[in-house]
């Protein structure tokens, strides 16, 4: 009988903002340290590589251009030379990773989740559906395409990024296809001025929220804002006085809801650990199950489009005729 216990964990760290080749380097290096600590499955918080750009909710839009063709040079392409390099170290460590990365691809730039094998080898990738407020400066929208759950050695895992929660049916196209492990990654918003009382709160909703309706583990990761990123910000816009540094809240939920891993919350970088039990999601089945007895088929149906998105349909791909 295959194990059904696996140890995951949470990234609660910081990128080098802006500095790809950091970036990629701090993940090969937490990637290498969840290997030695025995974890088999390592969630990043969202586009960690080459980290959030706080500065489009900041300054004004036409002042961001000179960062934000910064952030493009940055970012990465699937497959490409940077992430072949997480690639290698997900390998050597023997670790599952899902990475938040900016996609590069072609004239666009995708807010992005890398689904990464022990063996090294790209499962897949989710773009963000739907990019929230600001970001529609900096990315385009993921079609349904890759909102897709991946069979690992840790068994099946999802993922969305941030508010993208908040699309319900986004989170039960995702429960329908079986997901088990679930990686949440966000950014760090509670700093933000008028989110300080409402932001992680909302993270904690949601999480709790997708590991009961979806009966399977949570993988928090959220990044704290340092100092250091706010500096790069500042030395190319100005001071601002929106959003000062700290906040983070990372977490492992259990399909009950509870906590595996309380909250961890503020500047201090760690991974959180966890050994989980999928067969805990067999108890909870019995109660209730999303994709099953549950789903009352005859009066509520999701439906999915997953046909890729692309700018020109060929009229020999259609079938059609002149």
């Amino acid at each position: 009988m295959s194990t059904t216990r696996f140890r995951v964990a949470a990234a609660h760290a910081s990128p080098v903002l802006l500095d790809l080749d950091a970036s990629i380097e701090k993940a090969c290096g937490l990637i290498a340290e969840a290997g030695e600590a025995g974890v088999q499955l390592l969630v990043f918080p969202e586009v960690f590589v080459p980290g959030f750009p706080y500065w489009i909710n900041l300054y004004a839009p036409l002042d961001q251009f000179g960062l934000n063709l910064r952030y493009r040079a940055s970012s990465v392409e699937l497959p490409g030379p940077e992430i072949a390099r997480v690639q290698e170290a997900a390998r050597d460590a023997a670790v599952n990773v899902v990475l938040g990365v900016s996609e590069r691809d072609g004239g666009t730039l995708y807010n992005t989740q890398v689904h990464i094998d022990e063996n090294g080898v790209i499962l897949g990738k989710h773009r963000k559906l739907q990019p929230t407020y600001a970001e529609r400066y900096v990315w385009g929208q993921g079609d349904g395409s890759t909102l897709s759950v991946f069979d690992t050695r840790v068994g099946k895992v999802g993922g969305l990024a941030c508010w993208e929660h908040t699309l319900n049916l986004a989170r039960q196209a995702l429960i329908v296809q079986g997901e088990q492990i679930h990686a949440a990654s966000w950014p760090s918003l509670s700093t933000q001025r008028g989110m300080e009382d409402s932001f992680d709160l909302q993270v904690e909703a949601m999480s709790r929220t997708h590991a009961l309706t979806g009966q399977c583990f949570v993988i928090v990761a959220e990044n704290p804002l340092t100092q250091d990123m706010i500096d790069v910000m500042e030395s190319e816009l100005g001071p601002q006085d929106i959003q000062p540094a700290g906040g983070g809240w990372s977490a492992i939920i259990h399909p009950t809801g509870t906590d595996v891993v309380p909250p961890h919350t503020g500047a201090e970088e760690k991974l959180l650990v966890a050994d989980i039990d999928l067969a805990d999601i067999e108890f909870l089945n019995l109660l209730i199950d999303g994709r099953g007895h549950y789903a009352r088929r005859e009066v509520l149906r999701l439906w999915i489009d997953d046909e890729p998105k692309g700018t020109v349909v060929h009229r020999a791909d259609t079938g059609e005729t002149a």
